[in-house]
């Protein structure tokens, strides 16, 4: 159903990539709606956390929606987040297109709403392709602990949620072994 919306483009960025658009989601209120829709019945976590930028335009719709996300932990490139003392993270992801690195706040982490010692997160990304990104971000989050009021929480990824799979490249059944993988469209 959602995947009539979408247009591909041969060799964008480089030559061999098959690009995906995914700004016809965005174009179409009905269709937007429907998205936001599915992907608020997929979260189970209370927190989003979202590499930059076109997972924020999926995640930020679901603070208002009524299906208990909170909170939301975003995922940038060196220089984007404002910080104060040793709040910053980075972490080293492999892309499709090469090696990147990423920056997020554990006190983004900390806004959000933690259960038994333990803060769920949801990772949100409009497309996976080899998985690297969407990895690295999960790897990071469950290394991370945090120590609030002198007591210790842990994170714990519930699931990875994607506008758009691409088929074939298996990162699906990598991701799997972390949590279960959802994707609205599969191309």
């Amino acid at each position: 159903m959602f995947e009539e919306h979408l247009k591909f483009y041969q060799d964008f960025p480089t030559p061999g990539i098959k690009f995906v658009d995914i700004i016809p989601y965005l174009q179409d209120r009905k269709v937007f709606s429907e998205v936001i829709t599915e992907v608020g019945r997929l979260v189970t976590a209370p927190s989003l956390a979202c590499p930059e930028a076109r997972a924020f335009l999926f995640a930020s719709p679901l603070l208002i929606a009524d299906c208990g996300v909170e909170n939301i932990i975003l995922f940038r490139k060196r220089g984007k987040l404002p910080y104060s003392g040793n709040d910053l993270q980075t972490i080293e992801i492999m892309k499709e297109y090469g090696a990147d690195k990423l920056i997020y706040r554990n006190s983004d982490i900390a806004a959000g709403k933690a259960e038994d010692g333990v803060f769920h997160v949801s990772i949100v990304d409009d497309v996976l392709a080899t998985g690297g990104t969407a990895e690295g971000i999960a790897k990071a989050l469950e290394a991370t602990k945090l120590v609030i009021d002198g007591k210790e929480y842990g994170v714990k990824v519930n699931e990875f949620i994607f506008i758009v799979e691409l088929d074939g490249l298996n990162a699906r059944d990598r991701l799997s072994e972390i949590a279960p993988v959802y994707s609205i469209a599969r191309v």
